[in-house]
């Protein structure tokens, strides 16, 4: 069982930032019903504890960004057994997904590691040894390697990979870099490989509870990632979504 305690290293308000506005509309209501304060005030105070409380509730149990979350399809490399490739793996989140559904599967976590490795999960370690102690805690190390890749120009040979996954990565870039990205995905993984693309959706959860703080490429929409993976080779098989995330299996043809 993968440990609990993992700590991806994603900022404080996506998990809890929504406490700073429900703990004082929660005393301030209680205040104005108390006082008798007019109606007005009492409705903006309740509205602010209903968003912000269900907002939280959301962010613990729907997105939950600091736990690791099951494969969003189990129609992603199947078969189990060989090679993966996560680009942009980050601290290691998507790379102990795969991992913990695939226990006969090997992964090359490969990441910039550069300065925007810090802006997304503060400073501390190096982005290195972060990633790996996280694989330690998971218990997945002894399958994983860690390697310094940019993905818009992968250092790996050609048909490499018997699959590859990206989440919440490739919609960092810009619109040009995503293309090269996905091209890059296309050229390590193996004709009948899979690549499983997850990205932030900008959907009702992501602009309830975060309003624009959480775009990412997800402005993009589904039919542009899929126009987008389809002019770098692939075939599109299957497109769902989760709370904030859009997700899209391709496979290159044999």
């Amino acid at each position: 069982m993968v440990n609990a305690h993992i700590d991806f290293g994603y900022p404080w308000w996506l998990s809890y930032g929504h406490v700073v506005v429900f703990v004082p509309a929660l005393a301030l209501l209680l205040l104005a019903l108390a006082r008798r304060w007019g109606r007005g005030a009492i409705v903006l105070f309740a509205v602010l504890v209903l968003w912000s409380g269900v907002s939280l509730f959301m962010s613990k149990f729907l997105f939950n960004i600091n736990s690791v979350p099951p494969l969003p399809t189990a129609n992603f490399f199947r078969e189990g057994k060989g090679r993966v490739l996560d680009i942009g793996a980050g601290t290691g989140r998507s790379s102990i997904m795969v991992l913990a559904a695939r226990p006969q599967a090997t992964l090359v976590a490969s990441d910039l590691f550069g300065q925007s490795f810090e802006e997304h999960f503060g400073p501390g370690q190096s982005p290195q040894e972060r990633l790996l102690a996280n694989l330690k805690l998971a218990g997945v190390d002894n399958r994983a390697t860690i390697e310094t890749a940019d993905m818009r120009q992968l250092p790996f040979p050609s048909a490499s990979f018997d699959a590859v996954v990206s989440a919440y990565a490739v919609d960092h870039v810009n619109r040009e870099g995503s293309a090269k990205a996905l091209a890059e995905a296309l050229r390590v993984v193996k004709p009948g490989g899979d690549f499983l693309l997850i990205l932030i959706s900008n959907d009702r959860w992501a602009k309830f509870a975060y309003g624009p703080m959480l775009t990412h490429g997800g402005i993009r929409g589904a039919a542009w990632w899929t126009a987008r993976l389809q002019e770098a080779g692939f075939q599109v098989l299957e497109q769902g979504t989760q709370p904030i995330t859009l997700y899209l299996l391709a496979r290159r043809p044999l």
